[in-house]
């Protein structure tokens, strides 16, 4: 009798152990809430907001894979800027409602995803590094030699939006823009979100843990692996859509090296393995850099690497020791989402 229940018992521990990670936090209210504000409270500020936005979903991106399964990608800008050529070459050629080039840029950036997810299978962390890093150069150069099809060096340009699902147009202040960008940030992150915090997430975890021990209790680490490379890259073609359709412009710029080098930094500023260090990481650096910008047009670049070396030398720890400050409750709940 005993050993018949001792089953039962384990998966109903274990169902209410996923449900308390996957309830939603107190802190992410606060975040979401704040997004929303920010469209009352700065209505001056839609464009850097958008920016945010954008950064944010191409960041979560890049996190499901290198926060929950391990995989440090240097090329995972191949995916956004493809993602912003697709739907700039479906709004000039073919329809011009946003949310259809933004499924496009979603889908043909997928496909890549999972094409180039069988490289990274094999060797260590390096040869995946250079791997992905070799990807994206390809991509960026495949994008200036067919200037036939993307304009080359001079970029694509000419193309405009229609109304978003033929109801919302977007206007010179950028305010329908930053609340399309916000809400398909929040879809997105809702997504990601009830992946990673699935069993499917745990399985990425341990993969990352240990995999040759996840190989050991039947958890397909291969197949894992390439789907949520794909599922990663869908996200960050659709990222790069979104900077396409809120720029009306798509430059080689959105397939260089520094694009990836920032989502890093952005990771590496907000954390990893709980998606929303995206999101925190993009404000902080978005807001330093257009700061900084300002003050010392020339230096902001220095500074920047300046605050990466500090926040390494101090250690991510202690500067998450805020939560230490919060009511009691509220601390839990963070660290179980964490």
């Amino acid at each position: 009798m005993v050993a018949t229940s001792s089953p039962t018992a384990a998966a109903s521990r274990a169902a209410k152990l996923m449900k308390r990670r996957s309830r939603v936090r107190f802190y992410e209210i606060i975040v979401w809430l704040a997004a929303i504000a920010a469209f009352f409270v700065l209505p001056s500020k839609m464009l850097i907001l958008t920016e945010i936005a954008i950064l944010a979903l191409f960041a979560v991106s890049l996190d499901l894979v290198l926060g929950f399964a391990g995989i440090v990608s240097l090329g995972h800008t191949a995916f956004f800027g493809l993602g912003a050529y697709i739907a700039g070459l479906v709004a000039l050629h073919y329809v011009a409602e946003p949310v259809v080039g933004l499924l496009a840029a979603g889908i043909g950036a997928g496909l890549l995803g999972f094409v180039t997810s069988f490289l990274i299978l094999r060797g260590s962390d390096l040869t995946r590094l250079m791997t992905t890093l070799g990807i994206g150069l390809m991509m960026a150069e495949m994008a200036n030699q067919m200037a036939w099809l993307t304009g080359g060096a001079d970029g694509l340009s000419g193309f405009s939006l229609g109304p978003i699902l033929g109801l919302f147009e977007f206007d010179l202040f950028g305010k329908t823009g930053y609340i399309y960008c916000l809400v398909v940030l929040f879809v997105g992150t809702m997504l990601m979100r009830r992946l990673a915090f699935s069993p499917f997430g745990l399985s990425l975890k341990a993969i990352k843990a240990n995999p040759m021990r996840a190989g050991m209790i039947a958890i397909p680490a291969r197949k894992r692996i390439v789907t949520v490379y794909t599922i990663a890259a869908v996200f960050a073609g659709m990222a790069g859509a979104l900077l396409a359709q809120t720029t009306s412009f798509v430059s080689p710029d959105v397939l260089a090296f520094h694009r990836s080098a920032d989502v890093l930094l952005v990771l590496t500023i907000g954390g990893t393995g709980y998606l929303y260090g995206g999101i925190f990481g993009a404000v902080l650096f978005t807001l330093v850099k257009d700061w900084l910008s300002i003050v010392t047009p020339q230096y902001w670049m220095f500074y920047i690497g300046l605050i990466l070396v500090v926040l390494v030398l101090v250690g991510r720890d202690r500067l998450a020791r805020w939560i230490e400050y919060l009511p009691e409750h509220l601390s839990k709940s963070k660290e179980e989402g964490r």
